[in-house]
């Protein structure tokens, strides 16, 4: 099992501290998916996900901006 991101660590604490807009800040600017997915993880172990419905939208807008393939300007 792979360990969790410090990234996600430190804004799962942001959350659970109480400064959810620090911590949508940065979610806005992560840096992989996979840091999103490993916040999300933490968030739902420690049931703040269902507590925080805005956390849970912005991080999964992220995750699918994220995924998707870049737009482009051709040569």
């Amino acid at each position: 099992m792979s360990r969790h991101s410090a990234w996600a660590t430190k804004v799962a604490a942001l959350i659970q501290g109480g400064n959810s807009d620090a911590a949508l800040a940065q979610i806005k600017v992560a840096p992989t998916v996979k840091d999103l997915k490993d916040l999300r993880a933490i968030l739902m172990a420690t049931k703040l996900l269902a507590r925080h419905p805005n956390i849970d939208s912005v991080t999964q807008d992220m995750i699918a901006a994220l995924s998707s393939p870049r737009l482009h300007r051709s040569p």
